[in-house]
């Protein structure tokens, strides 16, 4: 696993690359089918905001053409996300995107959320790890999941998790 600590604007990053690291960097403009598509941004904040977030995940992997398996892939991970940041986070939002590189087409997911941060990353990324009741599969699930895995937190100030995954076309 490859983590690197960086300073930007006095906030800790750390970059860790998918389960594959296969994913190229994010370009700017999105559509999919050929027309444009507007991020989408759901709040985070009871049980039934999981419900429509793991639906309007599903919904965005079809319009993007994954196929079954890749779109269980990406709601899993959209669902570990979101759930994390309800309860380790008390609440958030999550935006879906719609990004084109190198001629694929790909869904990206911003959960965010206010919480107290993430004290030690590395130790959450670590199958196992738990703060709460769960398995501690959360993270480094939906790192490898996922093609692209980027984490900014601050201790007080919250979690910023961006996932990427992309078509084979």
């Amino acid at each position: 696993m490859k983590l690197s600590d960086e300073r930007r604007a006095g906030t800790p990053v750390a970059h860790v690359p998918g389960g594959d690291g296969t994913g190229p960097g994010p370009r700017a403009g999105s559509s999919v089918g050929g027309r444009e598509t507007a991020p989408a941004t759901y709040p985070v904040r009871t049980d039934e905001d999981l419900i429509t977030v793991r639906h309007a995940v599903r919904a965005a992997t079809v319009e993007v053409g994954f196929g079954l398996v890749d779109q269980t892939r990406v709601v899993t991970a959209a669902s570990e996300l979101a759930r994390n940041a309800y309860i380790h986070g008390g609440g958030g939002t999550v935006t879906i995107e719609f990004p084109r590189s190198a001629g694929r087409r790909g869904i990206r997911l911003t959960v965010r959320d206010e919480g107290p941060g993430i004290p030690d990353l590395e130790a959450a990324l670590a199958d196992g790890f738990t703060t709460g009741a769960g398995l501690g599969h959360g993270l480094g699930g939906a790192r490898r999941l996922m093609h692209d895995f980027e984490v900014h937190t601050e201790a007080g100030k919250g979690t910023t998790i961006s996932v990427t995954r992309w078509t084979t076309q």
